[in-house]
């Protein structure tokens, strides 16, 4: 067994923290992902737009850059503001809200593509048949749009939330005190970066194997009574 050295129940509190942080951030990136989903395949022109440069300004800016404006950029800006205007203002984030927001952020450009492919693959005619029937549109979306479109939906949200995992050792930076920057300090006090990594990548790669293993039993709980061919 590796010497920790004592630093195992930091290690172990980062690792939920992780958890944590990947869990609320991939929430808010399922309802960023549904919300964007619905504004890129409506008709109304402005909401298309909005979703389009959404979804390409984010995926196309590194995360790391987007984690530090927003958590050292933002409160500048807001000073800067507040001076110019006459008031002395301090602003400081909180490092577990930012991270989450920004994370959640990030990803739900990615689960709105997801989410876009999965409304595109349920074949119009159901709804079109459900509306001849006389069924409520929401009623329609609720019974027969969504439980398909999670079905066609859950593989990509899978792989969103393999990335989405591994990116919350970005916030590091950050100095919420997550599973990497745990270890970093741990490193810096025995000099020992080899034995605390490895420590690290061990345990990222647990979270990975549950993870799929979670990923597989929700696949056949969402294709329960599909035949295939």
């Amino acid at each position: 067994m590796l010497d920790l050295q004592g630093y195992g129940p930091l290690l172990l509190e980062g690792f939920k923290l992780t958890v944590l942080v990947g869990v609320s951030s991939m929430a808010l990136a399922i309802l960023l992902g549904m919300v964007g989903a619905w504004a890129k395949v409506t008709q109304l022109r402005a909401v298309n737009w909005a979703a389009g440069v959404y979804t390409t300004v984010v995926r196309g800016v590194p995360e790391l850059v987007l984690i530090l404006l927003v958590y050292y950029g933002v409160p500048t800006l807001i000073q800067d503001a507040a001076t110019g205007l006459g008031y002395d203002l301090r602003v400081n984030l909180n490092p577990f809200a930012s991270g989450v927001l920004t994370i959640g952020f990030i990803y739900g450009a990615f689960s709105t593509e997801v989410f876009r492919g999965a409304y595109l693959a349920v074949p119009a005619g159901q709804m079109e048949a459900a509306r001849a029937c006389g069924m409520p549109r929401l009623m329609a979306a609720r019974r027969i749009l969504l439980p398909q479109m999670w079905r066609y939906a859950i593989p990509g949200l899978g792989n969103v939330w393999m990335v989405l995992i591994k990116a919350t050792a970005l916030i590091s930076v950050i100095e919420l005190q997550e599973l990497m920057r745990a270890s970093q300090v741990a490193a810096q006090a025995t000099r020992q970066p080899f034995t605390f990594y490895a420590a690290a990548a061990g345990l990222y790669l647990v979270l990975t194997i549950v993870s799929m293993a979670l990923q597989q039993r929700l696949e056949s709980w969402a294709n329960r009574g599909v035949q295939r061919a």
